[in-house]
């Protein structure tokens, strides 16, 4: 009975212990309604949401156990048993039995193993390195992400202005060439072209925003929080808006508007002096990326977590084929043990030293010979990905410099279709024109100014590419242990 409350004393205070022991939850960041958003405010938050990023980090928590594991074999092993025993014995002339109690306690302590410890812990310290690495280089492709979603969202907002401010056009353009129309100086044929705009312009418009919406839904994903509330995010230097920051709304998504129907009456329908002439981007002025080509591919070398994480693998490798060779050895260990029975009170005491072989000489032999081909396929493999850095680096280099030169020449072509638009819809004005003209004067500005954004959202993603490519992270700080 005794006992039982025993038991019961040690399963309520095991209780307690549990509900007091403290529950920590891993850090999970949110975004508040109306939180206005950097590019660095999405990495971290990403960042802290990302599950492979915690995925990376558990498996370099792991990789230290396994050090520790190994380690572990240095420290003595200690055995102890207790037992109560019965014999009975039978002959011809007597029947014996007899029962004892008995308790046992040994040490066995490893000595020398000729290295192979070392070797394994070795390896083990290794991967360990690797996976440090490989937690790198999982951040480094979160940021990514995130910044190739974050000027998505940027370019499909322009688009949506472009495609507005173009509706906006087309609709004035419409009252005007039906006042002209009602007084008989242009043909149907006009009116209806210039209803046919119109529709076409609200059609190109619904799918930009439908495409902006996708956007958003890329951006919210890559930075792990649905349900994100209404916020904002800021321009960054090389994706200047007129407007500092721009909003993030998909809580509107299942609204539905007819488009179908055609403009009411606007008082003043001239292009050039009512129509608000959209610039998309302004000061699109940057810093120039800040090394040559070559300075690029050695900082590719120099930095890459992957290639490391590669590097410290085939040194692991290595450690691991020394270990299988050195297990040819034979393995020198001290045991020290006590016993004791009950019988006459016997005790008993000993040491002892011993020397101990065992391998299966074939099946060792070809698990060397296997431990040589995987270091040679790991040595592969960084001479494989040295190849593809270069390549990689070569190409986002070449990318970047060419959208660098071309984002000038056409933001000079939106200046011009501009101009040759504001010179066409005068002539129409005038009646000198045709409508033929001006169509094509619209035409090309809207499409200019699409091109202009899109040269733009390229040359982002491509420095992006070759910001990741040469491993820069940004002024960003992430745990891999709590106490980093």
């Amino acid at each position: 009975m005794k006992f039982t409350n025993k038991i019961k004393t040690v399963i309520i205070i095991t209780g307690l212990l549990i509900s007091f022991t403290p529950c920590f939850a891993a850090e999970v960041a949110a975004v508040q309604k109306g939180t206005v958003l950097s590019l660095e405010d999405c990495i971290d938050i990403a960042l802290k949401n990302s599950t492979a990023v915690k995925k990376s980090r558990y498996n370099y928590r792991l990789s230290k156990t396994d050090v520790n594991i190994a380690k572990s074999s240095y420290f003595p092993t200690i055995g102890v048993g207790t037992g109560l025993y019965y014999n009975d014995n039978h002959n011809n002339i007597r029947n014996t039995n007899s029962n004892y109690y008995s308790a046992e306690a040994s040490v066995n302590q490893l000595i020398w193993n000729f290295g192979k410890t070392n070797a394994r812990i070795r390896m083990q310290k290794f991967n360990k390195i690797a996976s440090q690495f490989n937690f790198d280089n999982t951040v480094l492709s979160t940021i990514y992400t995130v910044k190739n979603n974050y000027y998505g969202v940027l370019a499909a907002k322009a688009k949506v202005d472009v495609n507005r401010a173009n509706v906006q056009i087309n609709e004035r353009n419409y009252q005007r060439t039906k006042a002209y129309f009602d007084e008989g100086i242009k043909s149907k044929i006009d009116l209806v072209n210039s209803e046919v705009y119109l529709s076409d312009s609200k059609v190109t418009l619904v799918q930009s925003i439908k495409t902006y919406q996708n956007a958003l839904v890329k951006l919210n994903n890559s930075m792990y929080i649905a349900y994100a509330p209404n916020y904002e995010i800021k321009n960054t230097e090389t994706f200047n808006f007129k407007r500092n920051e721009i909003p993030v709304n998909l809580e509107k998504i299942s609204e539905k508007k007819d488009l179908s129907t055609l403009p009411d009456n606007i008082t003043d329908a001239t292009l050039t002096s009512s129509v608000e002439k959209l610039d998309v981007m302004e000061n699109f002025n940057f810093k120039p990326f800040p090394y040559t080509f070559e300075k690029a591919v050695e900082l590719a070398v120099e930095n890459r977590p992957d290639l490391k994480a590669y590097e410290n693998t085939l040194k692991a490798m290595k450690q691991s084929l020394l270990y299988i060779k050195r297990e040819y050895y034979p393995e020198l260990t001290g045991t020290a043990g006590y016993g004791f029975r009950d019988i006459n009170s016997t005790n008993s005491f000993n040491l002892g030293i011993g020397l101990k072989s065992s391998v299966n000489i074939m099946g060792k032999k070809n698990e060397i010979e296997a431990g040589k081909i995987q270091v040679d396929i790991a040595q592969n493999e960084i001479d494989l990905l040295k190849q593809n850095i270069y390549f990689e680096v070569q190409s986002a280099y070449i990318d970047m410099i060419q959208l660098e030169k071309q984002i000038p020449l056409l933001a000079v072509k939106v200046r011009q279709t501009l101009e040759n638009l504001e010179l066409a819809d005068g002539r129409y004005y005038v009646g000198i024109g045709d409508y033929i003209e001006l169509q094509d004067a619209k035409v090309n500005y809207n499409n200019a100014q699409q091109a202009y954004v899109e040269a733009v959202y390229n040359y982002n993603v491509a420095r992006a590419a070759l910001e990741q490519a040469i491993a820069l992270k940004p002024d960003v700080k992430v745990k891999l242990e709590d106490k980093d």
